[in-house]
């Protein structure tokens, strides 16, 4: 019965604060009144606050620019998470477009929307994201492509490292500042999330989006970490691959370590 209604006054929460947060930000968007980003950065906190999730960050983003974070995929809570860390603009699936209220928020955020099956447009991506990045919009790519178990990382996918590429290779800019980020939920109601309860923060593409919201909300009480690690340069010359696969692995030992540490602290 508590979970019940603590779904219900979550949602009428979410209902009461979010339409008139859209409203203003279409106007934002539709007259340039402020930045773009400040309405999205306080609705991802006000998400944050309902769901009962617990941030803590570890270091900082890079105040360099052009700044390409790099991070790894749990759940779609993880762009709640890294928007209500900064102002940051994201690089996302093309299927979140068509969400409701989610949907809507990115488009009104100015995301980038990608079709990873369809390799043939994947110069067009990575040069839109080129652009953003030499206009200093500070960029997010989840780079394994598709949410992971939250167990373990996946290879990172190599191809919008090309936008890095692209935005040296136009002599705008000298380099471009790749930083990696690694999110983490080490633990839930205070107690370490062991691998058999990371399933109920974690969430695979192919599952159904309204039942994982409102367990989320039931439940609340789950403790997220970010950490930022130093940024990889981007020069011309430099491989995608190589750069990609180092990011990478300073990805995976910040979430390895985090794992860690909440085993630790118990």
């Amino acid at each position: 019965m508590l979970g019940r209604i603590r779904t219900f006054v979550a949602l009428a929460l979410v209902v009461l604060v979010t339409v008139p947060m859209l409203l203003a930000q279409l106007l934002v968007v539709r007259t340039g009144l402020f930045d773009d980003r400040k309405i999205p950065h306080l609705w991802h906190r006000f998400i944050l606050r309902v769901l009962d999730f617990r941030l803590s960050v570890h270091g900082g983003i890079s105040e360099r620019r052009p700044l390409l974070l790099v991070a790894n995929h749990i759940s779609w809570t993880d762009i709640m998470v890294m928007g209500a860390v900064a102002e940051l603009h994201f690089i996302s699936k093309a299927e979140v477009k068509s969400w409701p209220v989610f949907g809507t928020f990115a488009r009104l955020q100015r995301t980038v929307f990608v079709e990873r099956e369809k390799k043939r447009r994947s110069g067009d991506q990575a040069s839109e994201i080129a652009r953003r990045l030499n206009d200093d919009d500070p960029m997010v790519l989840f780079a394994e492509g598709v949410t992971s178990d939250g167990n373990l990382l996946m290879p990172f996918k190599t191809t919008l490292f090309g936008a890095a590429s692209m935005a040296v290779d136009g002599g705008a800019v000298e380099a471009v500042s790749v930083q990696p980020v690694a999110i983490a939920y080490p633990r839930f109601h205070g107690m370490p999330m062991g691998r058999q309860h990371r399933p109920h923060i974690s969430w695979i593409g192919d599952n159904d989006l309204v039942p994982h919201i409102l367990a989320l909300l039931r439940e609340g009480a789950v403790d997220v970490e970010v950490h930022f690690g130093a940024p990889v340069e981007y020069r011309r010359g430099d491989s995608r691959k190589q750069v990609a696969q180092e990011v990478e692995r300073r990805v995976r030992d910040m979430f390895t370590a985090a794992l860690r540490d909440a085993r630790a602290r118990k």
